[in-house]
């Protein structure tokens, strides 16, 4: 007679053997890595398996040794200690050194089955570092003597815009890239995310070069839209944060909608004139922030520009009520928005002490320090240069 605890060997045995046939299809990496919110010590990671996986990242030195040289610690994919089995995964790299080169490898792990204590593991995948040169990133260095970047904004989904565009930029010179809003026009779904933008800026830097995204009011659209963190800045507190790089301080702030919360528009659902009261509590903190107040420059990134013109909607009027005041008493240096289509610069005035520059939807914006200098660049699509301006460190 067979015992029970027998009984339960057989039948793990054959959840074994009908689990290996099941995942006869590898695993495969459908999107990414791609970074997320680098920073002096921290760099989060993120990539989309297609089958259900647990995910971490290998983490090496660029110190020219071969990367199969030795066993290379792994960062896993984890909420509250448990990893997590999904087919998004974010990772977050911690206790890094600023400015300094790492190699990464990312993984996935398929989970055939999970009941109780008993986990079945299928196939893995991985990104190539035998075949391939491992990908890289670098930390951000308050240290660094100078810093250049470039911004873009309301790709609305425009298929092969983003490379021309970055192209005209240099971008490949550039230490960091900024989008800013309206990447899409509705977040539908995934595939609204990678095939409206990511995936070409994936293919161009997003798995080496640096990416921050302030979010735009059409990222605040559609039934996706709630998902929009699980994609951005995963691993943050809010979607509003402050970075440093070189002598450039980056505030990165959330513009909202741009009609009031009562619109039938949002169905009830919105709530954006709190949220943008929170983020002035948020900059309130600002002028204590070491990273703040040793930058040479503080240059505010946010979609929707200020204005008290007659005919503005709800958001800009809210922009320039609760957000100028405070950045008017942080000293900012530069304000950097997109949102209305065309390209437009104000000079500081009483009301606003900083300048704006409204990026278009068919320009680029590129930026350079020099010394006790900040040089900007607007160029066009064919690379045409439409505004130029030079910012003396105050």
């Amino acid at each position: 007679m067979f015992t029970m605890r027998y009984i339960k060997k057989m039948i793990y045995a054959l959840l074994l053997a009908v689990a290996a046939q099941v995942a006869t299809a590898q695993i495969k990496i459908l999107y990414g890595p791609y970074l997320q919110n680098v920073k002096e010590n921290e760099a989060t990671i993120v990539w989309v398996a297609d089958k259900p996986s647990i995910g971490w990242v290998e983490l090496a030195p660029n110190d020219g040794t071969h990367y199969y040289g030795e066993e290379r610690p792994k960062y896993f994919d984890t909420t509250n200690g448990v990893k997590n089995t999904s087919l998004l995964h974010a990772v977050k790299v911690k206790a890094l050194t600023p400015g300094t080169t790492y190699r990464y490898r990312i993984y996935s792990q398929e989970v055939l089955s999970h009941e109780g204590i008993n986990v079945i593991y299928g196939r893995v995948a991985a990104s190539d570092v035998y075949k391939k040169k491992a990908l890289t990133f670098t930390t951000c260095d308050p240290n660094k003597k100078e810093t250049s970047f470039v911004m873009i904004n309301d790709i609305h989904g425009r298929e092969n815009i983003i490379t021309k565009l970055l192209n005209n930029a240099n971008y490949k010179d550039k230490d960091l890239i900024i989008f800013n809003g309206d990447m899409v026009s509705e977040f539908k779904d995934e595939q609204t995310i990678f095939n409206g933008f990511m995936k070409e800026s994936i293919d161009l830097f997003a798995s080496e070069k640096p990416m921050y995204y302030a979010r735009g009011n059409h990222e605040t659209r559609g039934e996706f839209a709630t998902s929009f963190q699980k994609y951005f800045s995963p691993k943050e507190p809010f979607l509003y944060y402050l970075f440093r790089q070189g002598p450039v301080c980056f505030i990165m702030l959330d513009t909202g909608e741009d009609k009031p919360d009562s619109d039938i528009e949002y169905s009830g659902i919105t709530d954006y004139d709190s949220y943008r009261t929170d983020q002035v509590e948020w900059m309130r903190k600002l002028s204590g922030n070491e990273d703040f107040k040793q930058a040479k420059y503080k240059v505010v990134i946010a979609h929707m520009p200020p204005s008290a013109d007659l005919d503005i909607w709800h958001g800009q009027k809210e922009v320039l009520k609760k957000f100028v005041p405070i950045l008017n008493e942080l000293g900012v240096d530069l304000m950097l928005c997109g949102h209305l289509h065309r390209n437009k610069y104000e000079e500081p005035s009483a009301g606003i002490k900083f300048p704006v520059l409204v990026n278009s939807n068919n320009s680029v914006v590129s930026v350079e320090t020099d010394g006790d200098r900040m040089n900007l660049m607007v160029l066009d699509l064919d690379g045409k240069v439409i505004t130029k301006k030079s910012y003396t460190a105050k």
